[in-house]
């Protein structure tokens, strides 16, 4: 079958264009400008943008990744498509190597079946002096060994490790994990600048969450944020909610980094999508209220309530992108890093016709995942 959208405002990444698409067996194949060829179904000159790219989340609609429940994760799924996410990755927390190989186990299977894009480990290799809303007692040190008996668990679907580059035995598990096709991501780490550079030479490409849970960046040591920023070989995590970072920070990494080495993650937990109220991140109570997640008894952040649509207004409106940055930031780039950037991340032909379609005001008008409609606009 084959289906036009016509009348369309088409955010590709050389610009705007009004235009149209043609989708046939889940694919774009054509992009035009201008009127389209023949009938198509008119989207009244909305925005189309490619379908958003989240590479770390731990959940949302009440549901939380960590507790590894096969019918949690799939209502997460479907909380974050409606709001434009058509490729997800499963972020655990911080837990015993048990608990972390049996959540594992039980994610890959949605991500054999196509659901989730992959399963990201937050830990427990990480700083207790930077560990946030994951549970001390619980952290360990790195271990390449370890590393392997989880990897197995998750079947190959684990694609992202964020680890503390300062710790014993951090170096050799970057190492392991890279050469096991794993994503080394730097974060929850007290390393310094040299140390954080140390880490990258190593293997490692993401930082997790730039900014939080990291030392900040000061003038005569600058410490992670620094080295992270200036190092071509890394793509920076950015917590977009207006909660997180402050948005003259987020526009000075912006800058820094460029859209090809952004990624807007939403970090969200349970409450996204689901109102104030306590739920469980791991084995810690969240309080949250306001939108904003913390630790029970007033601690530390602890996630968010963040969806990607809300992420793609805020880089436009607040931190000055215009929507083919916008839409590289949310999509192409975090794309980029799991290695999908050849077949999903941009309206282009030749690529999954994985979409978004926006109203004059940026809201989530359609959703399209694989050429078929999540919602119809």
């Amino acid at each position: 079958m084959s289906l036009t959208l016509a009348d369309a405002r088409v955010v590709t990444p050389d610009g705007v264009h009004d235009g149209w698409l043609t989708i046939e067996d889940g694919r774009i194949t054509h992009v035009g400008r201008g009127s389209a060829p023949g009938p198509g179904r008119s989207l009244g000159g909305r925005y189309v943008v490619p379908g958003f790219v989240d590479i770390h989340n731990h959940g949302g609609a009440g549901g939380s990744f960590p507790a590894g429940d096969p019918e949690q994760a799939v209502r997460i799924a479907a909380l974050h498509a409606r709001h434009g996410t058509t490729t997800l990755m499963a972020s655990l927390v911080t837990a015993s190597p048990d608990h972390l190989a049996r959540a594992a186990s039980a994610l890959a299977d949605l991500c054999e079946d196509g659901l989730l894009a992959g399963i990201h480990f937050e830990g427990p290799y990480i700083s207790k002096a930077r560990c946030g809303a994951h549970n001390p007692s619980l952290l360990r040190e790195p271990s390449p060994g370890e590393l392997l008996g989880l990897l197995k668990a998750g079947r190959g679907h684990v694609r992202m490790l964020t680890i503390a580059a300062e710790l014993p035995g951090a170096l050799d598990t970057i190492r392991e994990a890279v050469a096991n096709d794993v994503i080394a991501a730097l974060g929850h780490s007290d390393a310094d600048y040299g140390q954080t550079l140390a880490g990258i030479d190593a293997g490692a490409r993401v930082a997790t969450h730039l900014y939080n849970a990291m030392p900040p960046l000061g003038h005569r040591d600058p410490g992670p944020v620094a080295a992270l920023l200036q190092d071509e070989r890394v793509t920076v995590e950015l917590v977009n909610d207006g909660v997180h970072v402050h948005p003259a920070m987020l526009r000075l990494a912006c800058r820094a980094a460029g859209p090809g080495r952004t990624a807007l993650v939403t970090d969200a937990m349970a409450a996204a999508g689901a109102g104030d109220g306590t739920y469980d991140l791991g084995p810690l109570k969240v309080e949250v209220a306001g939108g904003v997640a913390r630790l029970a008894g007033g601690g530390s952040i602890a996630g968010s309530t963040l969806t990607m649509d809300a992420a793609f207004r805020r880089a436009v409106r607040e931190l000055g992108l215009s929507l083919p940055e916008a839409a590289q930031v949310t999509s192409l780039t975090p794309a980029r890093v799991l290695g999908l950037d050849d077949r999903l991340g941009s309206v282009t032909a030749g690529k999954q016709a994985d979409l978004v379609v926006l109203d004059g005001d940026l809201e989530v008008a359609g959703v399209m995942k694989h050429g078929s409609w999540i919602t119809e606009p």
